[in-house]
């Protein structure tokens, strides 16, 4: 697909062969953001797993310290109790039946998708409309639970859900490019070390392989996998004696 003029002028003002550290590199991405709205910035890590095998399939949620930068839209299947709790904690949607009703007739309007487990068998029957965008409920994510407030207060403050592609890929946002640096390194961070504890311990070989940061409009900008973790970066932030 051809870039734009923007996206190729960007791609000219940097070597985009050389790996970098995390904080270099998510200034290189905040300095090429130059779309006319606040990009969102994703960092891309191609894992040493192989997906096809159910243990090194990873998916779960990681909580972003300066949160995602979005107005998250959050949808609760519940009932009684718990939806009240829903709609007091600050969800958009809340219903059970009806929702899911909603739902079937094509209308979504939400980013993240929370059920109580009783409402699992009404999720069924959503399992083709909500998986393939990703928004099917998950007692791995967080997203089935009895505490839907508790839910609903995380993801609005910055929780996000990661999962592997079927290549091993794991694309999570982690801020917007208006973000301070610091912002941004502190979630990079986050992700980083979410990951490296999901590592499955079938994992043979190298388990980082190749990191990209990007905004949604700039070019890719390679970070080296050996500093991929804060405590990989330390020597960099030491002072000089």
């Amino acid at each position: 697909m051809a870039k734009g003029k923007k996206y190729q002028d960007a791609a000219r003002r940097y070597d985009r062969e050389r790996k970098h550290t995390p904080a270099e590199a998510l200034a290189l991405v905040k300095s090429l953001a130059s779309a006319g709205f606040d990009e969102t910035v994703e960092v891309a890590v191609r894992l040493g797993v192989d997906p096809r095998k159910p243990d090194e399939m990873l998916r779960g949620t990681v909580a972003l310290p300066s949160g995602t930068g979005r107005d998250v839209r959050v949808a609760v299947f519940a009932q009684g109790e718990a939806a009240a709790a829903a709609q007091a904690a600050g969800a958009d949607v809340v219903g059970a039946d009806d929702l899911a009703a909603t739902v079937e007739g094509g209308t979504i309007e939400f980013d993240v998708a929370i059920a109580t487990p009783d409402m699992m068998p009404v999720l069924g029957r959503l399992g083709r409309v909500l998986g393939p965008r990703g928004l099917m409920p998950n007692p791995k994510t967080g997203t089935v639970t009895d505490d839907v407030a508790a839910a609903v207060e995380a993801f609005k403050g910055g929780k996000v859900e990661y999962r592997t592609d079927r290549y091993g890929n794991v694309h999570v946002p982690i801020g917007k490019a208006s973000f301070t640096e610091d912002a941004l390194v502190d979630n990079f961070f986050a992700v980083a070390e979410e990951l490296s504890r999901a590592k499955p311990a079938s994992s043979k070989g190298r388990y980082v392989r190749k990191v990209s940061l990007a905004s949604t409009m700039g070019p890719g900008v390679h970070v080296d996998p050996a500093k991929f973790r804060r405590e990989d970066n330390k020597d960099d932030a030491a002072p000089a004696a």
